[in-house]
């Protein structure tokens, strides 16, 4: 393959510089520092989405074909990896899920998102925090034996997140159990105190569920897993920023106290993402899509997004959040909590993931492995 170039304003780990990526045989070549390039469009490392469960009309726990197509649509919103997700369910759904996705990733489309495994949220969540999830499908990790986990990961790097809440009844033993096998547990839908938050932490789970939505949060006397994840350096917390999840008054507080190299850009979407308003179902549950948000048809509580990550990088940067900052929760935080380090920066030697920008942070095009797509044809 002959070099390819993406020229514009480099967003790169610390700062953003005018110049080249010259692109060879699907990794970056080198990084050209040029003045020149500076009236051009933002190049950012492609971004990566680990938890989300739809797009486009497509559901990733949907028919054959499903995982196809929401690929090709996460991949026109910029994001060039992703981590198919699925809402509580049965245990043998779950098995089932699993096996497709781990089946799919070898055949999966070269114009479609990269799937770096796959996630589940659920199903050993708390009943008093269910948010979109359905209920008669909870379980406690004590009355599932582990044994019946195990298919699970029994693949190195394809189940790679799951949710838990981790004061259900054998919970820490789970949590420990899925870390030596390099399965990161995700810690919500739970109202933990903080002590049983910390002991979850402790346990070795590694990241939180879209931070504040359907958990203990912060109270003066009480506080709960929302502070301790804040206050935890060491661990990654999930944020969805589309508006409707977190208050914004709130994202400053979160910008500040959660160290930049911790925080993880998620998605959260649904199916019905970018398909317009209407209804459908998540996990069995009906739910409607109005505008910009997704809410349950029984309650009207949140169930999910409707927006990719383009959405929540728009909505940082024109927040004023530095771009390298946004940036790396985009790509390179996410990466990280994988551990996937053959991509997400702008460096030589890396994978060529890239986002071409517009001026107010439209996709333009991206480039996954070295070869342009074009973004959507509107945001």
């Amino acid at each position: 393959m002959s070099e390819v170039i993406a020229r514009g304003r480099l967003v790169l780990e610390d700062s953003v510089l005018p110049g080249r990526v010259v692109v060879d045989r699907g990794r970056i070549a080198r990084v050209e520092l040029d003045e020149a390039e500076s009236a051009g469009p933002w190049i950012m490392p492609g971004f990566v989405d680990v938890h989300v469960h739809g797009w486009g009309g497509h559901d990733a726990m949907g028919p054959d074909g499903s995982l196809d197509g929401m690929a090709r649509a996460l991949l026109r919103r910029g994001v060039t990896s992703f981590v198919p997700t699925a809402v509580t369910a049965p245990i043998d759904a779950l098995l089932e899920f699993g096996e497709c996705v781990r089946r799919w990733m070898p055949v999966a489309p070269a114009d479609g998102a990269d799937p770096l495994g796959f996630n589940l949220e659920g199903p050993f969540i708390s009943p008093r925090r269910i948010g979109a999830q359905n209920p008669a499908f909870v379980r406690a990790p004590a009355d599932v034996p582990f044994r019946e986990l195990e298919p699970l990961a029994a693949t190195p790097n394809v189940f790679r997140l799951t949710t838990i809440a981790p004061e259900t009844p054998g919970a820490l033993d789970l949590i420990g159990a899925l870390a030596e096998r390099r399965t990161w547990t995700s810690l919500g839908h739970s109202v933990a105190t903080a002590g049983e938050a910390m002991a979850g932490y402790d346990a070795g789970a590694r990241t939180t569920t879209h931070l504040f939505n359907a958990m203990s949060g912060v109270h003066q006397h009480t506080p709960g897993l929302a502070t301790v994840a804040l206050s935890r350096d060491d661990v990654y917390t999930e944020v969805v920023f589309d508006g409707h999840h977190i208050d914004r008054l709130l994202w400053q507080l979160i910008l500040r106290t959660k160290p930049a190299h911790r925080l993880v850009l998620v998605s959260d979407a649904v199916s019905l993402a970018g398909t317009g308003d209407g209804r459908g179902t998540l996990g069995g549950l009906d739910v409607e899509v109005h505008g910009d948000e997704c809410r349950l048809v029984s309650n009207g509580a949140l169930a999910g997004s409707v927006i990719a990550l383009d959405a929540a990088v728009r909505n940082l940067a024109r927040f004023g959040v530095p771009l390298p900052v946004v940036s790396a929760a985009a790509s390179a935080n996410p990466l990280a909590l994988l551990g996937v380090s053959d991509r997400g920066r702008i460096v030589a030697g890396l994978r060529a993931d890239l986002v071409e920008l517009g001026e107010g942070f439209e996709v333009r095009r991206v480039m996954r492995a070295g070869a342009w797509h074009e973004g959507p044809a509107k945001v």
